[in-house]
């Protein structure tokens, strides 16, 4: 019988090559899967955090808006090539001037070439010839005449309508913001950083005003600014300094707090003070705008220029018949007539930017 031995050890041998080599193919197959299953699961917690931030969307777009949430105004397809939004801040029933929308801001933005124009809306301005309201007013009553006759929404739409009257810019949204809502919206996301160019005292009272007694200041140079303080450096306008004691100082201080509100939260690495804004704001804020529109909005919160109805420029100072101080445009042939104010908006909006210029002609 013929020895088999010899042979087997070979095939013996072979065999455990073979299973030596086994390990290796399943290792590579192991590391195959792992960076399968933690892309997998990097894949299903990005699909679940964008779900939640829509749910976290939709719900402000509830609490705020009046348009659906997959809705756009401002930024869709068929809208204008130019659009127009107003800011409103208003007191409500808990301060004096309850209702009187004291901060309005038009943001004018060119799509066809990516510039925005801040445009601020002098309280003063005096409105006539409206016809949605029987009463002439100043500019900053329209909102109180809504608010009273039937709400919020409706305040704002007939701030809208008057601003639209005296300036001829179609109004394409609204946003409406009550002062303790300012205050919470600053305070949630832990303050804001403001550059202030010139030290200023202040106070509230007109008679300390006239009397010279400030009780309140604001240093040169960079502020730290809670929600009550950045309230008052917007608002304030008593203060012993000529140049910061007008309209139109307050509302270069309001654009300087905008600017600032947008450092805070923008970009993804401040989304939780995003959410933070959100939740402050969630009371306070309403608008026609949805929430899509007001993301791409907030980017244009830090302007290109702007463009100041300013007296002796455009406007002029008068009297109505109960002599209360109010602005109506320079070369009006009656209290009506806007449109001089209107041929100088346009054509101060036509001007290419100038990054060196921030006003009009």
């Amino acid at each position: 019988m013929q020895d088999t031995q010899p042979y087997r050890r070979p095939r013996q041998a072979q065999a455990q090559r073979v299973r030596r080599s086994a390990p290796k193919v399943r290792r590579s197959i192991n590391w195959r899967r792992r960076i399968g299953l933690v892309t997998i699961v990097l894949l299903a917690l990005v699909l679940t955090g964008t779900v939640l931030l829509w749910q976290r969307a939709v719900a402000f777009n509830d609490a705020v808006s009046t348009e659906s949430a997959l809705s756009m105004r401002l930024f869709g397809p068929f809208s204008p090539e130019r659009v127009n939004v107003l800011l409103l801040g208003y007191n409500d029933e808990t301060h004096g001037g309850a209702f009187l929308s004291d901060s309005m801001n038009v943001i004018s933005i060119d799509k066809s070439t990516d510039t925005t124009t801040m445009i601020p809306i002098p309280r003063d301005l005096w409105v006539e010839g409206v016809a949605e309201v029987p009463q002439n007013m100043k500019a900053n009553e329209a909102f109180r005449i809504g608010y009273y006759e039937s709400g919020v929404e409706n305040g704002a739409e007939l701030a809208a309508t008057a601003v639209s009257k005296v300036t001829g810019l179609t109004i394409d949204g609204w946003i409406s913001l009550d002062f303790r809502g300012f205050e919470a919206m600053v305070d949630a996301i832990g303050g804001i950083s403001v550059e202030n160019p010139r030290a200023f005292a202040y106070t509230w009272a007109e008679e300390d005003y006239l009397a010279g007694n400030f009780e309140f200041s604001f240093d040169a140079g960079v502020l730290q600014l809670d929600g009550q303080q950045a309230l008052d450096y917007a608002r304030n306008r008593y203060t012993n300094v000529i140049d910061e004691s007008s309209d139109f100082a307050r509302s270069v201080r309001q654009q300087r707090v905008l600017s600032a509100l947008k450092s805070e939260v923008a970009g993804w690495q401040t989304l939780p003070k995003g959410l933070a804004l959100a939740d402050a704001l969630g009371e306070h804020m309403h608008t026609n705008l949805p929430v899509i529109d007001l993301a791409m909005l907030a980017d244009k919160l830090t302007p290109d220029r702007r463009v100041e109805l300013q007296e002796r420029v455009i406007l002029q100072a008068t009297t109505n018949t109960i002599g209360q101080y109010v602005l109506v445009p320079i070369g009006q042939r009656s209290s009506d007539d806007y449109r001089p104010l209107h041929d100088w908006l346009a054509d101060a909006l036509k001007l290419e930017f100038d990054p060196e210029s921030s006003s009009a002609p």
